[in-house]
């Protein structure tokens, strides 16, 4: 896509579990034991724009969050490409690949795992800032000040460790780091799922007051659809590592083309569906060891048919700016 921000094209992640030497020697015998490989993301995709919210939905186990950590350099893609404004990262000079680290920053689901025990808030702030130069010895202090006044934090708090500090404390303290080394694209990994309702509400507020004081661009991975639809420009649902379906979150909301993403938005809890029963999508989903054939959501798809498990539908474009992986579509 022209002008996107990050851009990946065919993206897969694969992660695999060599046999150890019990199993080895099991093989030597007759045995047929075989290396497990899990397809976490699987031909993925995606074009986030300058300035653009991308919401970024599924169940567990989706592959949403190894996706966030492919785009922010975290886990290198098995196979595909990951352009950063037009420049695949894998042909960056060695200045342009430290740029890209510094401007794709990740922010993670639990704070307490993600910061440092035993360092104080200035050191966890501060850090990655004083080392690529953006304050030095002599204005870390009013740096962190700065970066802590950003996110409601209250300065004199520096010198207290993590666990000093609440939940929706911490995950400001999260944010802080981040911001500390001004990016311009942040990957959201569940960032308020583990917070307090009334703190998510805060947080979210916060999310909304960066994007707009420093022209932030965000992939807000979450399996809340209603945070989703409140803080997103476009929304991308996944399945077991495949997009199914990605459109401007108020047409996908009002009218989802995908079965999966009919069975999600229709389990939203809403005012006007009051007294109704609410049911899970029917099934469990597949495990990314041994994911079914052809389309991957056809054993829990009630239109399934034959050619949905055998071909695995196209990512294609049903309505301007809207593009749809299901077989259904070839029909209409």
């Amino acid at each position: 896509m022209a002008g996107a921000m990050v851009e990946l094209e065919h993206v897969s992640k694969r992660f695999v579990k060599s046999l150890d030497i019990a199993e080895k020697i099991v093989n030597t015998f007759g045995g047929k034991l075989k290396e497990q490989v899990v397809h976490a993301v699987d031909k993925v995709d995606l074009a986030v724009n300058d300035g653009e919210v991308v919401g970024l939905v599924g169940e567990s186990g989706c592959g949403k969050s190894t996706l966030g950590r492919v785009i922010a350099g975290i886990h290198a893609a098995s196979d595909g490409v990951v352009r950063f404004r037009g420049r695949d990262i894998t042909e960056m000079s060695s200045a342009e690949a430290k740029e890209w680290a510094l401007q794709v920053q990740m922010i993670f689901q639990d704070p307490m795992s993600s910061l440092n025990p035993r360092l104080r808030v200035r050191e966890i702030i501060g850090e990655a800032a004083q080392y690529h130069g953006l304050a030095s010895a002599d204005t870390l202090d009013d740096y962190v000040d700065e970066m802590m006044l950003r996110v409601g934090l209250e300065p004199s708090f520096k010198r207290r460790f993590p666990h000093q500090f609440s939940g929706g404390q911490r995950q400001r303290i999260g944010i802080a780091r981040a911001l500390a080394v001004r990016p311009s694209f942040l990957v959201c990994d569940e960032a308020i799922a583990a917070l307090d309702v009334s703190i998510q509400a805060q947080v979210i507020n916060l999310f909304m007051r960066l994007r707009e004081d420093l022209g932030l661009t965000y992939l807000f991975i979450s399996h809340d659809l209603g945070v989703v639809e409140h803080l997103s420009d476009r929304v991308v649902i996944m399945y077991l590592g495949r997009v199914v379906e990605t459109a401007p979150t108020e047409a996908l909301f009002k009218e989802p083309n995908h079965p999966y993403t009919v069975a999600l938005l229709g389990e939203v809890p809403r005012i006007d569906n009051r007294g109704r029963k609410f049911t899970p999508v029917k099934g469990e989903i597949p495990s990314p060891i041994d994911p079914p054939a052809g389309c991957h959501f056809h054993p829990r798809c009630p239109h399934a048919m034959e050619k949905c498990r055998m071909s695995q539908p196209i990512l294609r474009e049903i309505a301007p700016g809207r593009y749809s992986a299901c077989h259904l579509n070839e029909q209409s």
